[in-house]
């Protein structure tokens, strides 16, 4: 299996500026050879109305650690990540503090890579989430 380029964590959260992952503070905190791990507050950009984490930004994490590892996985000179598919299982509830995932490349094929990702409440390791993400590499022309 391909590994994942090392790059600078502040290379890659530069990126966020003016994105989703910028306004809900998504941080890439390490990278590793098959694997990305990223934080998000559980705050009110990332609430429902009853004060729990949004499924959705659980989704929005899921998602963006798996663009974030795919596009280490490519030559983004030629080759652009589009997120074709996502699930996620929602597990438990967060109503503060801080989330961790951690996205594991599955597949990296030449047209397609497959992630696993777990979401974790950081005050006590518990899992709250689990999902998986189908990441389309295309060609840029």
């Amino acid at each position: 299996m391909r590994k994942i380029k090392s790059v600078p964590l502040e290379e890659i959260n530069k990126y966020a500026t003016n994105t989703l992952l910028g306004h809900l503070d998504i941080k890439c905190v390490e990278i590793g050879e098959d694997y990305i791990v990223a934080t998000m507050p559980v705050d009110h950009r990332t609430h429902q109305p009853m004060g729990l984490l949004h499924g959705g930004a659980s989704a929005a994490l899921i998602e963006s650690i798996g663009s974030i590892g795919s596009t280490l996985l490519i030559d983004i000179t030629k080759e652009a990540p589009v997120g074709i598919e996502i699930n996620a299982n929602h597990i438990g509830g967060v109503k503060s503090g801080s989330v961790k995932a951690i996205g594991k490349i599955v597949h990296a094929g030449s047209r397609t890579h497959l992630w696993q990702v777990d979401i974790f409440d950081e005050s006590n390791d518990k899992l709250i989430c689990t999902g998986r993400l189908t990441v389309m590499i295309v060609p840029i022309t």
